[in-house]
């Protein structure tokens, strides 16, 4: 963006729209495009308060460690797993997503287990950077994997705080959007239990019961459906959109 670390919000708004200008297909051409998708998620972080706190809370905790070329020493290093994750890090803090993901996907994706070589502070936050960025090219099952270790964690030790509201919205909203049409009736359900050991509220415990219900029927499981939207009723016996469950389970 181009401005110092303690840009008001005005500042942060003219330094994207100058910038923007510049990066602007009609002026700077196809070749730009990632420039301004760069652009783009710089101001989405920085114009929202809770989102620049947690970038800047990560950020100055990171970069306050190192005073050399860091990039280079960490790329020289691809067989040391705990290097490989310092630079997973360090690109997504940089946003440079796309090495961020070949790294993380080169070192084996969901069974390399960042915890294992991040401090937790660290893990927690490159976790969260990796999981919006997943989200972003469409590898919803890896990015709610990663936001459901989080909330488990958040809920037994808070990090996040009063950020962790965001977290769980959206690890909600890849459930409600996505993830159905992503993966496998079977995976479907699979995230679904995982997201009933997270401790749901009674109304949102509800809706997974739901979803549970429906995919239940989807696939044969009439009478295991049946007994889990009589479930999800005890719970909210004003659970929305049930009229065509209702109907193909005669509950």
């Amino acid at each position: 963006m181009g401005v110092s670390r303690a840009a008001t919000t005005q500042e942060i708004k003219r330094a994207f729209r100058e910038k923007a200008k510049r990066l602007h297909p009609d002026i700077a051409g196809e070749s730009a495009a990632s420039d301004m998708r760069r652009l783009l998620l710089a101001y989405q972080i920085l114009s929202r308060q809770d989102k620049r706190f947690e970038y800047d809370r990560a950020y100055s905790r990171f970069s306050s460690k190192y005073h050399f070329d860091y990039r280079t020493f960490l790329r020289e290093r691809p067989l040391d797993p705990e290097s490989q994750a310092k630079l997973i890090f360090f690109e997504l803090l940089h946003l440079e997503e796309d090495d961020a993901v070949a790294v993380w996907k080169a070192q084996g994706g969901l069974d390399y287990r960042l915890e294992k070589y991040l401090d937790r502070e660290d893990w927690m936050d490159c976790s969260y950077l990796l999981a919006e960025e997943l989200a972003r090219r469409g590898d919803y099952y890896e990015s709610f994997s990663l936001l459901v270790s989080l909330v488990k964690e958040e809920r037994r030790k808070p990090y996040f705080r009063h950020f962790a509201e965001d977290i769980e919205s959206f690890l909600k909203e890849i459930v409600r959007l996505h993830l159905r049409k992503a993966l496998s009736p079977e995976t479907y359900l699979e995230c679904l239990e995982a997201m009933l050991g997270l401790g749901l509220n009674s109304r949102d415990k509800a809706r997974v019961l739901r979803s549970m219900a429906e995919t239940l029927a989807q696939i044969g499981e009439t009478s295991g459906a049946v007994k889990v939207f009589r479930e999800a009723l005890k719970l909210d016996p004003s659970l929305p959109n049930t009229k065509t469950l209702r109907r193909k389970l005669n509950v």
